[in-house]
């Protein structure tokens, strides 16, 4: 069940599909992203509060579009609404504790990188963004 109005996250949800990444909106849909066994891929976990408005968004953009080398596959799922796919998402997660926003980096179908929220909420804007592009360049 959804938390939010849809017409309220609309306009935060095209924020990151603008930039080249993929809404999920089932666990199927997350499965089929992440049990790929070949390349990378960036999972978004977004949100609707202040942190992923002012940090997490704006340092996956920079990332991004930035980088020489970036992950071959950009997807995201949205806190409080796709319940199922989220919890999905957050199985692939594992050990890490739900969080959200943040930000999982997985290559060849395992996890290698991953920014949770109090590494998002307590730090300035380039500082996530480096840490992004440090595991692009190791990763991708």
């Amino acid at each position: 069940m959804a938390t939010y109005p849809e017409y309220m996250v609309a306009p935060i949800r095209q924020d990151l599909v603008e930039a080249g990444f993929e809404q999920l909106m089932t666990p199927e849909e997350v499965d089929s992203a992440l049990n790929d066994q070949s390349g990378t891929v960036l999972v978004a976990v977004n949100s609707v509060c202040g942190c992923a408005a002012a940090k997490a968004r704006p340092a996956l953009k920079m990332a991004v579009s930035s980088s020489d080398k970036k992950p071959l596959k950009l997807v995201t799922v949205f806190a409080g609404m796709e319940t199922e796919a989220v919890a999905k998402a957050r199985e692939h997660m594992l050990p890490y504790p739900p969080s959200s926003p943040c930000i999982a980096l997985f290559k060849d179908g395992e996890l290698v990188h991953m920014i949770e929220r109090y590494h998002i909420e307590g730090n300035d804007l380039m500082r996530i963004v480096n840490n992004l592009q440090g595991a692009f360049e190791e990763y991708c």
